[in-house]
């Protein structure tokens, strides 16, 4: 027999009756039912439930186990009686009867439960990782995790693309986010930079004819964590391919993305064809670039009926500024006068005045709508906008005013607040669209010049035409995002392949030729040898097995995580480290005063 286990402890079953079993696993629990012991074995496959009584000769050992103890356990597997078997346990046919107990090691007073899922601090879980992923939830977690990664990686593999890895230490370069830098020893002065994404050693592997590239790609940004993104590292599925179109590209990836969410979706819908959303559409129907189209309400303008209308604080905004615009957030069955007042406050702890609103009842007969707005404005307009909104008795309407541009954002979280507050956003679905036709630039308040809007690689809508020709505002670019359930899971480009065309574009965002060529001569100059068209995207990796398993937090899916102070609490990092490996690298430190 095997020194720790002739089987795992989810393998026994009914049909295993009268066999020596070893076992080796971790003690879930142990409960003392009146001179029988039963200790619950556990490691990675499953659990089985083991029983000891006095006459047993590891009776005398088996008092002293305690919860997370690792154990090996001789006996013989025997059926379970009718009325104590366990249908929620694959081995809950049988169980094994204790002869021989070996403690392979023992545990100190645990730090925290391993048992079920209590609320626990997280600095304790993040410190005690090791224990905490013992925990059953977050153990099946990483699981799946694997199996969905493998998932994409066979997928790609069918659909002919080549997995390569590029470089980890690479120069730095201007993408949006701080990089992690790595002195260099041997170029004193000098560092390299962790990359943030393989972005220009994908485009270049298009350069040397690779045609169809994928990675799951570790990318590093010294960034502040939020929930769906962790301070430090992340994983993408990353992909190029040459001689491309945008819809090529969206072609190509949207099953491969529909597929993972499918075989892992346990249930809930998943969407057949991803709509095609326009950016500008977006943010006037959902005030957002990453809508949750599970909820259904979308936004519409109805400035026309406030303006000239006896509501004067939007009919004064209207008059006074071409730019303004009143928008329209429905509440389907919210039409009650409470509701309107929770609302009203949540804006207020928006840092808003408030919201006006309008609710909808029934009198004698007939629907008309209630409340100051509809007051001011009167019946005719009030009626008007119900129409054009199709509301009816019960439901409501809330206002946002202003320049789009400065109340979009607060408009989509009204718009989300409200399909929380009413129960309208499906959770047994996900919901899966593109966002297409991102602008190129975007005017950059603070700097007070016009700036790249999402990633300067892109080739803008008309190439080198539409960059001479076109206000920089109005251009777009062939940039797309892959959303789901209001999450960007995923984003992409065709990118800007020509020298010409990339210097046009850098110098519009006020970069000088010398600094791209500094910072991407690289690329620079593969692209001045026969570059290909080329194009792709990458799909956050731990956003979407966070999705898949219903998890609210990265950390929820990944082994082990920093905390919100981008610590590693468990291995201590970020640490001191000598003098001598400073000298090394010629480094001196020049630390802010206490």
């Amino acid at each position: 027999m095997h020194r720790y286990r002739s089987h795992t402890c989810g393998e026994l079953r009914a049909t295993n009756e009268g066999e020596t079993a070893r076992l080796s696993g971790w003690v879930h629990r142990v409960r003392d039912h009146g001179g029988l012991l039963f200790i619950d074995l556990r490691d990675h496959y499953g659990m089985t439930q083991c029983v000891v009584d006095p006459d047993s000769p590891a009776f005398k050992l088996a008092e002293t186990v305690r919860a997370e103890w690792c154990l090996r356990i001789d006996g013989e597997v025997k059926p379970r009686s009718a009325e104590t078997k366990n249908e929620n346990l694959a081995t809950g046919d049988i169980e094994v009867f204790i002869r021989d107990i070996e403690v392979l090691g023992s545990s100190k007073e645990l730090p925290l439960p391993i048992f079920g899922e209590p609320e626990y601090p997280e600095d304790i879980r993040l410190k005690y990782r090791f224990l905490d992923l013992r925990r059953e939830t977050l153990h099946n977690n990483l699981v799946k995790r694997t199996k969905i990664i493998n998932s994409m990686r066979q997928r790609m593999n069918t659909i002919g693309f080549n997995e390569f890895q590029t470089p980890i230490l690479t120069a730095s370069s201007p993408e949006g986010a701080r990089d992690f830098l790595v002195p260099s020893r041997i170029h004193p002065g000098k560092f390299y930079a962790l990359p943030q994404a393989p972005q220009q050693f994908k485009q270049l592997l298009m350069m040397s004819g690779f045609d169809r590239y994928f990675q799951i790609a570790p990318c590093f940004r010294d960034e502040d964590p939020r929930a769906d993104r962790l301070p430090g590292e992340f994983y993408q599925l990353d992909v190029e391919m040459s001689f491309v179109t945008q819809e090529d590209v969206l072609q190509t990836m949207e099953p491969v993305i529909r597929g993972v969410f499918e075989e892992f979706a346990e249930g809930k819908a998943v969407t057949k064809e991803f709509p095609r959303i326009a950016y500008a559409d977006a943010i006037r129907k959902y005030g957002s670039d990453k809508p949750d189209l599970r909820n259904p309400i979308e936004m519409q303008a109805v400035t026309e009926h406030f303006a000239g209308s006896g509501f004067k604080v939007f009919a004064r905004m209207i008059e006074s500024d071409p730019k303004v615009e009143v928008w329209a957030i429905p509440a389907p069955k919210g039409g009650s006068r409470a509701f309107c007042d929770r609302m009203n406050s949540w804006a207020q702890s928006e840092g808003q005045p408030g919201m006006g609103y309008i609710f909808f009842r029934d009198e004698e007969g007939a629907t008309v709508g209630a409340g100051p707005v509809a007051k001011n404005i009167g019946t005719e307009r009030t009626e008007a906008m119900r129409i054009q909104l199709g509301l009816e008795q019960g439901d409501a309407v809330f206002f946002a005013a202003g320049d789009p541009k400065k109340f979009a954002d607060f408009a989509g979280k009204a718009r989300t607040r409200v399909g929380e507050e009413l129960n309208l956003i499906n959770e047994d679905a996900f919901e899966l669209c593109w966002i297409v036709d991102f602008p190129m630039f975007e005017w950059d308040e603070e700097e007070k010049k016009v700036d790249f809007c999402h990633n300067p690689f892109s080739m803008p809508e008309g190439g080198l035409e539409g960059l001479n020709t076109k206000d920089p505002l109005e251009l777009n670019a062939y940039q797309y995002d892959v959303v789901c359930n209001g999450f960007e899971i995923g984003s992409g480009a065709i990118r800007n392949h020509s020298p010409e065309v990339m210097k046009k574009a850098f110098e519009i965002a006020g970069y000088e030729v010398e600094t791209l060529e500094e910072k991407f001569g690289g690329m620079l100059r593969a692209f001045e040898y026969g570059a290909p068209p080329h194009g792709g995207m990458a799909a956050g990796v731990d956003r979407i097995i966070m999705l898949l398993v219903g998890a609210k937090n990265l950390r929820e899916v990944t082994l082990f995580p920093m905390n919100q102070q981008a610590q590693d609490l468990l291995m201590g990092a970020p640490s001191d480290v000598f003098p001598a490996q400073l000298r090394d690298l010629h480094i001196r430190l020049n630390l802010p005063e206490a």
